[in-house]
């Protein structure tokens, strides 16, 4: 009890001196042009522009010849998903895709919401927005921006959509919802010029919110669209009015991180560590350091030479759905590798699986998608934006099957105003589309208690 104690006094003075040392930085960007040559004379267009997604004859039939095409591999015996996606099951994807799957029906679905474009820094921005169709009296609408990640897109968010724009508890806050996709992703145009990383996306999605007429916001995002909305709040900090989040990653060599790492798995209450956390940690050689080696392949190769891998991934579409699809099984259940049909159904439709490897197939964003890791990756894994701390308010939602797993402790580190922290019933890396009722319940209960605070202030 006395070494709990004496461990506690310590870390706590550790803490205080840190906080004092530090002071709140705003993160420093300036305007770039990501289109085709230099930018031209005269006023920028800022015109938004309503797009509608479509498919042909000659898309499917194209499509068809080359899934026809395609040369199967064995699996090796007892395989199961350990050396990737398993061929068996592939093949049963792949039949189902030619065979069944309407992606004729999925465009109308995508339809379903209003969807625009507008010139950003020189290159298109693809978005969703979602207003409510009915606003209780006495209700605001509440806007919030939603990013998404990779393998991902905007279809992750469909299904929490409605859960925002039309909540079924009268005490649910209501939202007006923006799902951009992230250039290079998706809908929206590449960029045409080396560099483009978080922060370029974020300043992008600031200038979206202003020219839709939103002086203040709600950021939310998970993968990538962790750190683009993180950066959004550390650019623009008065005009995030809170930041939510259910991924999150921080630097392992602070020293707060450092000592609960050393000491958390016997001292656990000095750290704030749960059940779940020692759980997932421990042995920590085995869990964060073995499992991110064994998971992290694909990552190597697109921080570093992405449009190698790319240009097979962009011809072949059997080849562009295992190399994504697999990631939807690995990163939802780590013990998915163990099925032989890598549990993919269980979570989530091979309609809404195939509807986001179309997404990615139609558009023929892959190549420059994988290279916003080597944008951001491929230079140093601590640009000056991980050494600045966000201080709007932030939630966090701790999803039990997340890839990496985040202590309240460590979000603390980087997020300095945590009003909200919670542990997740189930559910892994895309929660959004694995768990829209949990993220959108989370969603409002944070945005609930910062609207609170902001009235009484």
């Amino acid at each position: 009890m006395f070494t709990e104690v004496l461990v506690a006094i310590v870390i706590g003075g550790v803490i205080y001196f840190l906080v004092q040392k530090r002071r709140s930085q705003v993160l420093k960007t300036k305007d770039g042009w990501w289109g085709v040559g230099a930018p031209p004379d005269g006023e920028e267009d800022i015109s938004v522009r309503p797009f509608k997604i479509s498919t042909s004859d000659e898309e499917l039939e194209d499509l068809y010849r080359r899934i026809d095409q395609t040369r199967p591999v064995a699996s090796l015996e007892d395989s199961q998903f350990h050396y990737g996606f398993n061929s068996q099951c592939l093949q049963k994807v792949v039949s189902y895709w030619r065979n069944d799957f309407d992606w004729r029906k999925q465009v109308d679905k995508l339809n379903q919401y209003p969807h625009f474009k507008t010139n950003i820094e020189g290159i298109d921005v693809h978005y969703m927005h979602i207003k409510p169709q009915r606003v209780p009296q006495g209700s605001a609408v509440i806007p919030l921006i939603m990013v998404h990640g990779w393998p991902g897109s905007f279809y992750e968010f469909f299904g929490i959509i409605p859960l925002l724009t039309e909540p079924s508890d009268p005490g649910d806050c209501v939202f007006e919802v923006v799902c951009p996709s992230i250039p290079g992703y998706g809908f929206s145009e590449a960029p045409h010029k080396k560099g483009f990383d978080t922060v370029c996306a974020a300043r992008i999605f600031i200038k979206l919110m202003k020219r839709l007429g939103f002086q203040h916001f709600y950021a939310q995002g998970g993968d990538w669209g962790w750190q683009v909305t993180t950066n959004m709040a550390q650019l623009e900090p008065k005009m995030v009015t809170g930041l939510h989040l259910n991924f999150a990653s921080v630097t392992m060599g602070g020293l707060i991180v450092t000592l609960s790492i050393m000491f958390g798995r016997h001292f656990p209450k000095p750290f704030g560590f749960t059940d779940l956390d020692i759980q997932r940690l421990y042995p920590f050689m085995d869990k964060l350091v073995v499992e991110s080696i064994k998971e992290s392949g694909y990552m190597h190769i697109q921080a570093t030479k992405p449009d190698t891998a790319g240009r097979g991934l962009n011809d072949s579409p059997v080849g562009l759905a295992a190399y994504i699809l697999e990631k939807f099984s690995t990163a939802t259940n780590f013990d998915f590798r163990n099925l032989e049909d890598g549990g993919l159904t269980r979570k989530f439709s091979l309609d809404d699986l195939l509807t986001n490897i179309m997404i990615y197939w139609t558009s023929g964003c892959i190549v420059s998608s994988m290279r916003f890791y080597k944008e951001n990756v491929g230079h140093g894994l601590a640009p000056p934006h991980t050494k600045i701390p966000v201080v709007v308010p932030t939630g966090f939602a701790c999803f039990p099957n997340e890839v990496m797993h985040m202590p309240k402790l460590w979000v603390q580190q980087k997020y300095h105003n945590l009003v909200s922290y919670t542990l997740m019933a189930r559910g892994g890396h895309f929660a959004a589309m694995e768990e829209p009722q949990l993220l959108a319940e989370d969603i409002h209960k944070f945005v609930r208690t910062v609207e609170k605070k902001t009235k009484t202030q």
